[in-house]
């Protein structure tokens, strides 16, 4: 510690090398008054702290109390010990080191001013009477400090035990509160919660599918996990960019960039491998045993559900739409401000089949005849409905057939037309229920899918590819659904 002299106009201050010394104000309350009257600063009290210059005193025959450097040398070591001790346990509480011996000094001029009171009597102002009891008033205090300290004994391996104990816990802490893999390995809630995969193993597996194709992302803020990790919680949190930029400590832009590149990188190597059209031979080992005897050759259930978006869709990407598929006045009382999409669910309750998202005017028919459906129906096949999406027809004309359960309907094998009894309404409600389950369990899996829809996802991602942004999303949430294997198969 730096001391400065109180004496008012005095400039001394303890530095390296110099021969001054310093003392502390005596304990006994006159002898303290003298030295602060001597200061010579009005209403002036000193501290802990203060100090005098040794210029300031006057040297004197040494008293025969102080004729005893046997006596002085062992106080002065006592307290050094002290000293030391006090200086190590509040290093360790800063979380620091102590090179040394226990009792090692760690201010060898402060022991210095402990032992210089045999060379000094009183201050300038003082009589040589007043000598000896400054000297006995230094001593006292001495082994009034000595006695105080040791009467509590300090073990530093305890402290050190609980420092490390402390740490480790707020180490636990700040990584349970963390974003990594390694606070989402053992909590299968957490994984569920930010990810809406049912466990770590589960997101493991798509980490291993994903990571080969995202060596060409440059992103050295961002692990290929937590940009897996990112993305996942846009898509089942709907957060907004901001939100995950404060989460993960990156900027705006990085958010952005990452879903966008993300979506695209799961869109070609996750939704091919989760959602794929069954053989039918697979369809017809695994059929539920509510449709083995009304509709044993049942290839798909399809039904149509639509998303808001905020703002109208670019001029561009509308302008492809409506090249794709032609508004009818079936579709007239839609509104423009919703995409649509149509879906495919297999018997098992696996989404096989999800189309790419057109303005909400267009017909159910407008929108199978232009989104690939029929091309994967072969001959013989019964598409299952719970309402008439006026696809008889376009069905038909695959040599397959659509049916309407619960009611009357068409049925077309090529050109011939018939007409059969009609199912009962329970069989409408289960295949109803079983659509509307596995649709509603995709958007409450993945919250982005209950929009409003964000105008930059609505636009065209590749000038090579018809699909927009969030229709990558729609089939990657669908994808992921699949791989969680809970949606129920059809009852």
């Amino acid at each position: 510690m730096v001391h400065t002299c109180v004496v008012a106009g005095c400039r001394n201050r303890r530095t390296p090398g110099t021969t001054l010394s310093f003392y502390r104000f005596p304990r006994d309350p006159e002898r303290k008054q003298r030295w602060i009257a001597a200061v010579n600063r009005e209403g002036w009290v000193p501290n802990d702290g203060s100090r005098l210059c040794s210029t300031h005193f006057i040297s004197a025959p040494l008293s025969p109390e102080m004729k005893e450097p046997a006596a002085l040398e062992i106080l002065d070591k006592q307290e050094a010990r002290v000293e030391a001790a006090n200086a190590l346990l509040f290093l360790q509480g800063q979380g620091r080191s102590v090179v040394g011996e226990r009792g090692q000094e760690e201010h060898p001029e402060e022991r210095e001013q402990e032992a210089i009171v045999e060379e000094s009597a009183s201050s300038s102002l003082s009589t040589d009477e007043d000598d000896d009891e400054d000297d006995e008033s230094m001593s006292d205090s001495k082994k009034g400090s000595f006695a105080q300290t040791s009467d509590v004994p300090i073990n530093f391996d305890d402290i050190l035990k609980a420092l490390k104990k402390e740490n480790q816990s707020l180490r636990e802490s700040v990584e349970k509160m963390s974003l990594s893999e390694s606070s989402l390995k053992n909590d299968a809630e957490k994984v569920k919660f930010y990810t809406g995969l049912p466990n770590y193993f589960v997101l493991e597996t798509v980490m291993w599918l994903l990571a080969p194709h995202m060596d060409g992302m440059k992103n050295v803020k961002l692990s290929k996990f937590q940009q897996l990790l990112l993305t996942l919680m846009r898509l089942r949190l709907d957060l907004r960019n901001q939100d995950l930029a404060y989460r993960f400590g990156v900027k705006v832009g990085t958010v952005t960039r990452t879903v966008h590149q993300m979506v695209s990188i799961m869109s070609s190597t996750l939704v091919p491998t989760a959602v794929f059209w069954p053989s039918r031979a697979e369809l017809r080992k695994n059929l539920p045993a509510a449709l083995r005897t009304s509709h044993p050759d049942c290839a798909v259930i399809v039904d149509c559900f639509t998303v808001p978006f905020e703002e109208p869709v670019s001029r561009g990407n509308q302008q492809q739409q409506q090249q794709r598929v032609v508004p009818s006045c079936q579709g007239a009382g839609t509104s423009y401000n919703v995409l649509k999409y149509l879906i495919g669910v297999a018997p098992q309750g696996v989404v096989t089949f999800v189309s790419r998202g057109v303005l909400g005017n267009v017909s159910d028919k407008s929108l199978a005849e232009g989104c690939g459906l029929l091309c994967k129906l072969l001959p013989g096949d019964v598409v299952l409905a719970s309402r008439d999406l006026d696809i008889a027809d376009s069905v038909a004309a695959r040599g397959a057939l659509f049916k309407i359960a619960g009611s009357y309907q068409r049925e077309v094998y090529g050109s011939s037309e018939g007409a059969l009894p009609a199912d009962t309404s329970s069989e409408t409600a289960s295949v109803q229920r079983h659509v509307d389950r596995v649709i509603s369990m995709v958007k409450q899996r993945y919250a982005m899918l209950t929009g409003p829809v964000e105008s930059p996802f609505t636009t065209a991602s590749e000038r090579t590819s018809n699909l927009s942004t969030f229709d990558k999303i729609v089939q990657v949430a669908c994808a992921l659904n699949n791989l969680c294997i809970s949606a129920a198969p059809l009852e």
